[in-house]
């Protein structure tokens, strides 16, 4: 097929409550929101990039720039396009995977739609509906804290994430655990906010028997991990450090996790995320769906995502309704702790026009 243009919408979102983790505190998001428009029809792509490089080195603006400037320009000029040539034609400019990411997952979805087929078909779903958790914030005290985890757990959430940071560790997890029980599936998530000085004070999480704890130290601290693994038991998830496929291979191989949260736009873009996800289980090492706050369209991508075969945890696909009043498409509502795999075409969802516009703050039309 022939991409014809692309609609690059900025769009910006209040959420339901302040979102606040060890790199920053969230009270909107703001993100870009893709329409490519084909010969054969159109799809849709949602970037995962914050406003600033907090997470990762790519940012909205920063996004935007490089998707005018050098993405976008890039596919205009291919004559034959299809979802598995976004990653080869664009491999010459360096990094910018999130970009990457919602341009591939825009073509995608036009194409798997002009075929009438869904993405959790083209991905390899052997399931119609995935096991959901939840992602809590840091919060100003344990009660508020506990209120919320409570008030998850009565929604139906199967799995309770922690984010945590020096300082707010190990008595949220104790109090936690001695609210809730041990039978609660919980695990931790410390963003990189670790070093190994700290081993003394992760280790004082091993009795809590955590899921996991993610990503403690420096994304680029592989060796860092690996050596941490030696000193706790309790197992190491790694978020930031995997970019691709090769990158949770060299890490499985090093010892540096046992467990691999899988986020698309962190790795590239979908195909690329369903590679990761079979690297990890030839090495017979789990992996769950990781979120980035998401709308219904991103939500409904990583859904599909969370339903291949080795995705044996609870990811953090929450309903719409954990961050979102309201959602630029169909709300996705968790039933039984469960979300369903949308079946139609593509994403399987499109946006609510009305939606869209009440929460678009700028748009542009990028073509030759």
């Amino acid at each position: 097929m022939k991409l014809t243009g692309v609609d690059l919408l900025r769009v910006r979102m209040p959420l339901v409550s302040p979102f606040r983790t060890s790199f920053g505190t969230q009270a909107e998001r703001e993100l870009l929101v893709l329409r490519a428009v084909t010969s054969e029809g159109e799809g849709w792509g949602e970037c995962g990039a914050m406003v600033d490089p907090l997470y990762s080195s790519e940012y909205v603006d920063g996004v935007e720039h490089v998707l005018r400037t050098f993405l976008v320009p890039a596919l205009l000029a291919a004559d034959d396009l299809t979802a598995n040539k976004v990653a080869p034609l664009l491999a010459k400019f360096k990094g910018h995977r999130m970009a990457k990411a919602a341009l591939e997952m825009a073509v995608l979805d036009a194409e798997l739609r002009a075929h009438g087929v869904s993405f959790a078909t083209a991905l390899g779903s052997t399931s119609d509906s995935v096991a959901c958790g939840v992602s809590v914030g840091i919060m100003d005290s344990i009660p508020q804290l506990l209120d919320a985890v409570g008030g998850y757990l009565d929604a139906g959430y199967l799995r309770i994430k922690l984010k945590i940071e020096p300082g707010w560790d190990v008595e949220p997890v104790r109090a936690v655990r001695e609210r809730f029980g041990d039978d609660v599936l919980l695990q931790v998530d410390a963003n990189t906010a670790y070093t190994l000085s700290d081993v003394p004070q992760l280790r004082r999480l091993d009795p809590f028997e955590l899921l996991l704890i993610e990503q403690p130290l420096e994304e680029e601290d592989v060796l860092g991990h690996a050596e941490l693994a030696k000193h706790i038991r309790t197992p190491i998830c790694l978020d930031e450090s995997v970019v691709s496929a090769r990158s949770a291979a060299d890490a499985i191989r090093l010892g540096a996790c046992r467990i691999v949260n899988i986020k698309p736009s962190r790795v590239g873009g979908y195909l690329e995320a369903r590679r990761v996800h079979d690297v990890c289980a030839a090495h017979g090492v789990p992996v769950w769906c990781g979120g980035m706050i998401e709308t219904g369209l991103g939500r409904a991508a990583n859904v599909a995502l969370a339903s291949l075969p080795g995705f044996t945890l609870p990811g953090d696909t929450s309903a719409s309704d954990r961050f979102y009043r309201t959602d630029i498409t169909e709300p996705f509502v968790l039933e039984g702790g469960r979300l369903p795999v949308p079946s139609g075409p593509g994403l399987g969802v499109t946006p609510i026009a009305e939606r869209l516009a009440e929460v678009t703050v700028a748009k542009s039309w990028l073509t030759d």
